[in-house]
């Protein structure tokens, strides 16, 4: 009944070869086609920054750089081999506004929700989930206005030495 309808609709300005050809193409092409906003295998980026964290509580990049309004994919893994539990890791980069000793010993307050405060989504331009050993997030945003941004990991004592610098030109 569809196709019918579609056919009687357009007959009179598409011929029959050209809609017939464009079903086929949608009926063929249909189960390739994706508009889900969540599908991130395919989103496109500017810059892809890759960061590692270890079990010595060490980043791979303690720094990187990126301009203004560039859509940026950061990847970030977790290279260790302790268990979660005891030695997560997550990237947060934090807004200029916000004090990162303030934001990372507030963090330590929520275990349940990795380690990140409840309701200071705002304050942060981007952050990875809490990962284990061998785990991997992909994160994507678009570089803010030109600065120094701080970032750092929120497991409980990590801030010390798990913190890095991102500088937009």
């Amino acid at each position: 009944m569809c196709f019918i309808s579609i056919m009687n609709m357009f007959q009179n300005r598409w011929s029959p070869t050209v809609l017939i050809t464009g079903l086929c193409l949608i009926t063929l092409l249909g189960p390739n086609l994706t508009f889900s906003a969540g599908n991130t295998s395919e989103e496109k980026f500017d810059v892809h920054v890759k960061i590692d964290g270890t079990d010595a509580m060490m980043y791979s990049k303690t720094s990187f750089e990126i301009r203004r309004n560039q859509k940026v994919k950061l990847t970030f893994k977790n290279t260790g081999k302790l268990p979660k539990v005891a030695m997560g890791h997550n990237i947060v980069i934090l807004k200029k506004t916000v004090n990162l000793f303030e934001f990372c010993n507030e963090a330590v307050k929520f275990p349940t929700n990795e380690y990140f405060p409840k309701g200071r989504e705002k304050d942060v331009i981007g952050r990875t989930k809490l990962l284990g050993p061998g785990e991997e997030d992909t994160i994507y945003f678009i570089a803010p206005d030109p600065g120094i941004y701080e970032f750092v990991c929120t497991f409980p004592g990590h801030f010390a030495l798990m913190k890095g610098k991102m500088t937009v030109k």
